[in-house]
């Protein structure tokens, strides 16, 4: 077998069992709810409720992240500071750290610290609210914004930067004129994901948020609800719907990312 031939084989494997194992889970959720349950669950106005404040909150905090982290990302890409590596590792830390532990951090922040009291208390009131739900997104999404925005920055050779101001663009109108629509696609890419992460996430949000019926209940904790309830095919219906909606939405996003990758050749 020639290389080639063994690198496509290797790889159409790979891809193909990883596929599997998603559809074989997928199919355990379906296999085990009835129609009943499903469309119950479709037309209830708690599901109606969880989608909305789901896909709101996710946004939201993907538009924050994406503020917040672009500009974060070219930071840590063009210019070298003291203790840039200590900071760059520091802006990564909520991807390795367990939700559980990052909710239960921003609970002690917002609840104990005289600082968090004072945000808490006159500018932004996150503990056990719906806002609670977009802070914990935002916090444990912005660095999958970071590390792709910082990636994509970083492979723009700064020439052109100083070719654009040589032509009479101060600093920032090179950044947003020529930099910005270089960068565009890696920067979605970390906009996706950060979209997608904060629409699945629970540990961070149950700690900071809770999880109360019909005002912080996003799909996630909709599931976890069901489950302690003992409403297991409920939650196993959620948690198709919860599937569906997110595999929907991912999809629109990549195909709007496709169609702007094909016209930018043309």
């Amino acid at each position: 077998m020639k290389n080639n031939d063994f690198l496509k084989f290797f790889s159409f494997s790979s891809l193909l069992i990883f596929s599997l194992l998603i559809i074989s889970i997928i199919m355990a959720i379906i296999s085990n709810i009835t129609a009943e349950t499903l469309f119950s669950a479709i037309l209830s106005k708690e599901i109606h409720f969880a989608i909305k404040l789901s896909v709101l909150t996710a946004s939201i905090a993907t538009i924050f992240g994406g503020i917040l982290g672009i500009p974060t990302a070219y930071a840590l890409a063009r210019y070298e500071f003291k203790g840039k590596f200590l900071i760059d590792s520091l802006v990564e830390l909520p991807i390795i750290l367990p939700p559980l532990i990052t909710g239960f951090a921003l609970l002690v922040f917002f609840g104990s610290t005289e600082f968090g009291r004072f945000i808490s208390e006159n500018i932004i009131d996150v503990l056990f609210t719906p806002k609670g739900i977009v802070v914990a997104q935002f916090f444990v999404a912005t660095p999958f914004i970071v590390r792709t925005s910082k990636s994509v920055f970083e492979s723009i050779d700064e020439k052109y930067e100083l070719i654009a101001q040589s032509l009479g663009s101060k600093r920032h109108e090179s950044f947003i004129n020529v930099i910005l629509p270089m960068a565009k696609n890696g920067i979605f890419t970390g906009l996706i994901l950060a979209w997608a992460r904060s629409i699945g996430e629970f540990g961070a949000t149950v700690m900071l948020a809770g999880a109360t019926k019909m005002k912080t209940e996003t799909l996630p904790i909709a599931v976890f609800l069901n489950i302690s309830l003992g409403n297991f095919e409920k939650a196993l219906a959620v948690s198709f719907i919860f599937l569906v909606v997110a595999i929907t939405i991912l999809s629109i996003l990549k195909m709007i990312f496709n169609n702007g990758e094909k016209n930018d050749r043309f």
